[in-house]
This record gives structure tokens, sequence and C-alpha cells, in this order.
């Protein structure tokens, strides 16, 4: 049984850094930000995204940087997209002091909570929430 969302999860958009050409079929995306609600020292965010980045930069795992923004409020919070499996991310997540991360399947982007066996949730398309970086998320051949 999950607990209620934040509906600040469901008008989320998303930006990358550098135009990214192929999403795979299947992938996560999660932040080491503040996790929602709370609200962390900016050295505090920092410290926990470069050690995301550098537990994601040790493994075999395709990962872009993306960031989740939200349209109305203009919070914007750097993340990162993993092609890994919903039940290690969420445990990930877990590490990470999050409450939730996002699933994309084949260009559904769907928001669920890290405890396991945690509801997922359709928020919309995917590619229709990235700004300006429109590409295929056909699964690799």
């Amino acid at each position: 049984m999950s607990r209620k969302l934040s509906a600040n999860y469901f008008e989320i958009r998303f930006r990358t850094e550098a135009v990214v050409t192929h999403w795979p079929g299947t992938f996560v995306i999660i932040s080491a930000y503040a996790t929602t609600g709370e609200t962390w020292p900016r050295d505090a965010n920092e410290a926990a995204d470069g050690a995301l980045a550098a537990e994601l930069a040790a493994q075999p795992l395709w990962h872009v940087r993306i960031t989740g923004y939200s349209p109305t409020t203009g919070h914007a919070e750097p993340s990162w997209a993993i092609d890994m499996p919903t039940d290690q991310a969420r445990a990930l997540g877990r590490r990470f002091k999050q409450d939730a991360i996002f699933v994309v399947h084949e260009n559904v982007l769907s928001v669920t909570g890290c405890e396991a066996g945690a509801d997922v949730v359709r928020v919309g398309d995917f590619l229709a929430r990235v700004d300006g970086r429109r590409a295929s998320t056909a699964p690799d051949d």
C-alpha cells in the first residue's frame, strides 16, 4: 500500500543538459536532492547528488543528467535518468532519502514511492514533458 503522492509529481516537466538522441524503452528517474516537503542546505543537496553521480559512474548503466522542474513554482531538481530495474531504483532512492522515483516505460511516465511494493501511478507521456529534447524511446534492438 502506497502513501499519497504529492501533487507536485503530476505537474513535472524535464530538461536535459544535452540532446538525448535515444532514450531506452524503460528507465527510471531519480534525484538525491531534498525529498518533497523538506529543505536541505545547498551543500547537503550537492553532496548527495555527487555521491549518487559517483555511484552511477562506477556501474555499467546508461545514465544521463535530467532536471525535473515545476512549471508552476519554478523549483528545479537535478536528477538522473538511469537504465535500472524499478525495484533496484526504489532501493537506491531509499538509500538517498527519497520518497518517490519516476518510471518511464515505452514513453509512459509514472511515479512510484520508494517503499517496496508501492503502486505505480501514471503521470502522462514522457516526451511531451521534455522541453526541447524530442527523441525516440524505442527499445534497443
